[in-house]
């Protein structure tokens, strides 16, 4: 097999006349004696540029490229594959997701390698085409003598200032609150509230603060948070990461870090700093070693002061399929069925933070064709993607959901994603689109796939618009995944099992749970899944929403019909063992069975 790749790679290069038959022999036969991949054999005989090299396996055979410098690697995922296969086969890992290990390599043709790395490391290999340079700039980062990156904080040392004051220097310090301890005092607080002018306050103490948070937002880059809470106590200064859906304390300051560290955040989401009566919105836009990383920042008044809340964006994040979400076989194949739909309404509902916008994007990129014209209207956009047209909302200059969708009518579309079906006016112009010949994709926040449409009449739509244009509904939740460092057998009680209606049977089957390591931080989960229920309107379905039957009626159709509910699907993913019974009973309402 690896004959056959390697002459694929050689002859396809050859076809496409970048190298000629003797080079190839030449390369071949230095290859066999270096052992080298075929790839890097031919750059280093400089025979191909690594630009012709990865224009070759990007557009003719479709491996995605990977620019390391727009991603924070975790060291303990690089740490994955030794460092001597590293260094050898010019390949580095990146990312680990449920025992598929995501590595950029120079030449992923090479089977070779790829059945050498899922041996080594007991993973499934999806490969990702890289250039040379950053691959060796990486493996020094992170196996070299100065770099397995940070001085024990697990942050690369190629981590540039996140702005142009600079963060003084990473590796002062080994974690936040190390950090935090050789932090000089600000002085008491200011009794009267007031706000502290940063301008006042001396060199060194202002840099310390500004060091102090761009740590705080490093650290919760590193750690994947989603949002990252700044808020007063009594005594303290707490700080919490928002990580797999739960917020975890990471740092407690003294009560007089408050004011200029709250002051320090609102200076950069340049928001008023004077102004502590009422709640302000801005953004922060960071680029963190070449990676645009935008911040939603809200504050809001409490009684014992401000609170600030980061969302953070990362918009070159990784984003995954559809296959790596959780979806159970069949969901998958159902809900792969909508999407080769010509036109209608695919809607994915559930609370905020439910992965919604993720399993729409997922849906966009399965669908991505040259042959299509795909536009969104998002608020905020949070993902780039490449080859569709995003468009994002500006109430101030009047570019609303509604307004854009109609715009975008005019755009010549395929399909269209709306971030989210708001009011009457959208829901109608994304219905009028669906009536007309256009795949449209949204998002509702209803908690069950049942209740959307009673959510969509209560809006105004007629009933048989919604059942002439929905096609599809996915309600989602996410759950927590059990630590696999830390994992271990429970024998769940009589209770729980009837409360949960677990078909479980002693000897026959197995719970688990986490029991807490370093790795997940004593919370016995590391990573998120989806549990969900696909509700696929069908002839009598129809008949009953317009018929305005209630969402119960509804629901217990589709339940005859084959579909699995929330509630069901999380207690298939606990048999499994890949979350525990404490989580399904958590995300999901106890009428779903």
């Amino acid at each position: 097999m690896s004959r056959i790749e390697k002459k694929l790679l050689g002859e396809s290069l050859v076809a496409e006349n970048l190298i000629t038959q003797d080079q190839l022999r030449t390369a071949l036969a230095e290859q066999k004696q270096s052992s080298d991949t075929l790839g890097y054999t031919l750059l280093r005989l400089n025979y191909l540029t690594e630009q012709q090299l990865l224009d070759f396996l990007g557009t003719k055979l479709g491996f995605p490229y990977a620019n390391l410098r727009n991603y924070v690697i975790d060291a303990k995922v690089v740490k994955v594959i030794p460092e001597n296969i590293a260094r050898k086969y010019h390949c580095i890992a990146m990312l680990k997701v449920k025992g598929a290990l995501t590595v950029a390599m120079v030449d992923p043709l090479d089977s070779f390698l790829l059945e050498n790395l899922e041996y080594t490391t007991a993973c499934k290999v999806k490969p990702l085409v890289s250039t040379m340079t950053e691959i060796q700039h990486a493996i020094e980062e992170f196996y070299g003598a100065t770099g397995a990156g940070s001085g024990g904080s697990g942050i690369p040392a190629s981590m540039q200032p996140l702005t142009s004051t600079g963060l003084n220097d990473p590796k002062a310090a080994t974690s936040i609150q190390d950090f935090a301890k050789k932090v000089q005092g600000l002085g008491p607080a200011a009794k009267d509230g007031s706000v502290i002018d940063l301008s006042r306050i001396n060199a060194a103490d202002q840099a310390n603060i500004i060091q102090l948070v761009n740590l705080i937002i490093i650290r919760s880059i590193k750690e994947k948070a989603s949002d990252i809470h700044i808020e007063p106590d009594d005594t303290v200064m707490r700080c919490r990461f928002r990580i797999d859906g739960m917020l975890q304390e990471v740092l407690a300051l003294p009560k007089n870090f408050e004011a200029a560290t709250i002051s320090r955040c609102k200076v950069m989401a340049e928001l008023d700093i004077a102004e502590k009566r009422v709640p302000q919105d801005g953004r922060i836009k960071l680029n963190l070693d070449g990676r645009e990383i935008d911040l939603r920042v809200s504050t809001y008044p409490t009684l014992r002061g401000e609170k600030v809340v980061m969302r953070i964006l990362d918009k070159q994040r990784v984003l995954f399929g559809l296959e790596d979400l959780g979806m159970p076989d069949d969901t998958l194949v159902r809900f792969g069925g909508l999407l080769d739909k010509p036109n209608g309404i695919i809607l994915v509902t559930g609370p905020t933070g439910s992965g919604k916008t993720s399993t729409l994007y997922a849906s966009l990129q399965k669908i991505k064709d040259p042959t299509i014209n795909i536009v969104t209207i998002e608020d905020p956009v949070e993902y780039q993607l490449g080859g569709i047209n995003q468009g994002q909302i500006n109430p101030k200059a009047g570019f609303t959901f509604a307004g854009g969708l109609r715009s975008i009518l005019r755009q010549d579309p395929d399909v269209i994603m709306v971030g989210e079906i708001r009011d009457y006016d959208t829901a109608e112009v994304a219905i009028r689109a669906a009536l007309t010949g256009h795949l449209v994709f949204s998002t509702l926040h209803t908690n069950d796939s049942a209740g959307t449409v009673t959510r969509l009449i209560d809006m105004g739509v007629e009933p048989f618009l919604v059942a002439s244009s929905v096609i599809g509904i996915m309600a989602q939740r996410l759950v927590r995944l059990i630590c696999n460092e830390c994992k271990e057998e429970l024998v769940p009680s009589t209770a729980i099992i009837k409360h949960s209606k677990l078909l479980y049977q002693a000897g026959k089957t197995k719970v688990f749970k986490g029991k807490g390591c370093e790795k997940c931080n004593s919370t016995g989960y590391h990573g998120r899944t989806t549990i969900c229920e696909l509700l696929i309107l069908n002839e009598r379905i129809k008949e009953l929403i317009v018929e305005k039957a209630p969402a119960s009626v509804i629901k217990n159709e589709a339940i005859k019909q084959g579909m699995r509910t929330l509630r069901q699907d999380g207690l298939a993913k606990v048999l499994r063992g890949v979350t525990t019974l404490e989580e399904v009973i958590r995300v999901s309402a106890d009428d779903e069975i």
